[in-house]
């Protein structure tokens, strides 16, 4: 069996992180999370001062991306990796409503992802990984063996995502998780660079029907048809 590179794609709260960190898991390569890389960078812009009232200081977060350190800590009891900010675990905190606000206009800004994208790719230099996002097939790894793009209703996703922050005792409206969800898939596919889009050759898994089992067999036997030939 050869080691592959997989890249996993889809919209905003698809469940595309719990499967490739499961499938990374289960066939034991190393997984990353590539949100969580910008989500890491809007935390450190809020914590700075670099967003206002919703304005971002361009300026300011492009001349600190070298300060900013992203790293992933093994997974620890709660069988999650979680993220480092400059050695700091920041997991909670990069997934509440601010972050989440703010993680879209943020990734449209091109020095945020040619620095982020550069990362990735040497992450990835050795295969044996799987990297989910909103553009891991198209740009990151536009040669990946095994690409995949996830897709769901934005009510089945603001519906899972509530029951994530509710989980996490954080008590938000259906409604405002909804609206959040559209703005960011707008935002999404129609920035100027790396729009989310689904690569020619991705697979697409429709999930909004689908168990988190079933997810997992059809991942699963994808992988092993590709790692294969």
């Amino acid at each position: 069996m050869k080691k592959i590179t997989v890249a996993i794609d889809g919209y905003s709260s698809s469940g595309k992180s719990t499967m490739a960190r499961e499938l990374a898991k289960r066939v034991g390569y190393v997984y990353v999370d590539s949100g969580a890389m910008y989500r890491a960078v809007t935390l450190y812009a809020l914590e700075h001062g670099m967003i206002q009232d919703g304005k971002i200081d361009v300026a300011k977060l492009v001349s600190s991306l070298g300060d900013i350190r992203i790293k992933f800590a093994p997974a620890g009891a709660d069988g999650r990796q979680h993220t480092l900010l400059n050695g700091r675990d920041v997991e909670k905190e990069i997934r509440d409503m601010a972050v989440s606000s703010m993680v879209s206009p943020i990734a449209e800004i091109g020095e945020v992802r040619e620095h982020l994208v550069k990362l990735q790719q040497d992450m990835g230099k050795g295969k044996g990984i799987v990297m989910d996002g909103r553009d891991i097939g198209s740009t990151v790894f536009p040669d990946a063996e095994m690409k995949v793009f996830v897709e769901a209703s934005p009510e089945e996703r603001a519906r899972r995502r509530q029951l994530e922050m509710k989980g996490n005792g954080e008590d938000v409206s259906y409604e405002d998780i909804l609206a959040n969800i559209r703005e960011r898939d707008h935002i999404d596919t129609t920035r100027k660079i790396s729009p989310l889009r689904r690569a020619a050759d991705a697979h697409v898994l429709d999930n909004d029907r689908m168990s988190h089992e079933e997810q997992m067999d059809w991942l699963l036997n994808l992988f092993n048809v590709i790692s294969h030939e």
